[in-house]
């Protein structure tokens, strides 16, 4: 593609609670370091992305605001405290997810993909069909799961609906991976690849500690992406 448009990424999960938009603010906080990177909280009535960063304080517009004209998508961008080239578009609490003309998503991420490289959309869980058609531009998507049956379940039925809309680049990070704390309702890193069929990205290990460092805004995991959205741990 164009070279000075934004890689285009949804991140999404089969259910919630498996730390998907963690995943996003440190994902979206390691490649601000090198890249304009913009984090859309896409994940509407929930509204995790600026709490996560520590920003919920500078929030003063919110998608909902830029759908409804009261402000411009620049306006509503909120600056990370510790990073420059971090930004988010906020989601609003209030905002039903059934009302929402997806339209508009597609709008804000023409909007922004020249301003950008990249476009971090984090989005509700077992993704609505409605929210599908207004992310036609992405091209990547990375799905979060736990180890349980039931989040690979369910992780494998959004990558089939992926797959139908024409977004094929498909990787998987595992998240709270703990090896010690294996259940008979846990599958093995293998068991999950070969139910799911999609390259590994990356495996996030379980820390008692990360609860209370997500808490205070702070970013938790350094991550090396190279040019495949390969996600390795460091």
């Amino acid at each position: 593609g164009d070279e000075s448009m934004a890689r285009i990424i949804v991140v999404t999960s089969g259910k919630g609670g498996v730390g998907k938009s963690t995943l996003v603010a440190n994902l979206g906080s390691e490649l601000a370091k090198q890249y304009k990177v913009v984090l859309i909280d896409a994940d509407l009535g929930l509204k995790n992305l600026d709490c996560i960063l520590g920003l919920e304080n500078r929030v003063i517009f919110d998608i909902e605001d830029v759908i409804e004209n009261r402000a411009s998508l620049m306006q509503a961008l909120v600056n990370d405290k510790k990073r420059e080239n971090l930004y988010i578009l906020p989601a609003c609490r209030n905002l039903d997810v059934t009302k929402v003309d997806f339209k508009y998503m597609e709008k804000i991420v023409l909007e922004l993909q020249n301003k950008f490289d990249y476009i971090f959309i984090d989005c509700p869980a077992g993704i609505e069909r409605g929210f599908f058609n207004a992310i036609n531009n992405a091209n990547e998507a990375i799905v979060v799961a736990s180890l349980d049956i039931s989040s690979i379940r369910d992780a494998d039925k959004v990558i089939g609906i992926l797959n139908q809309r024409g977004i094929n680049e498909v990787g998987l990070v595992i998240n709270k991976y703990n090896p010690e704390k294996q259940s008979s309702s846990s599958l093995t890193i293998e068991d999950a690849l070969e139910v799911l069929n999609i390259p590994l990205l990356g495996v996030v290990y379980y820390e008692e500690m990360m609860s209370n460092i997500s808490n205070k805004g702070e970013v938790i995991l350094d991550y090396e992406i190279d040019s495949n959205v390969d996600v390795k741990e460091i």
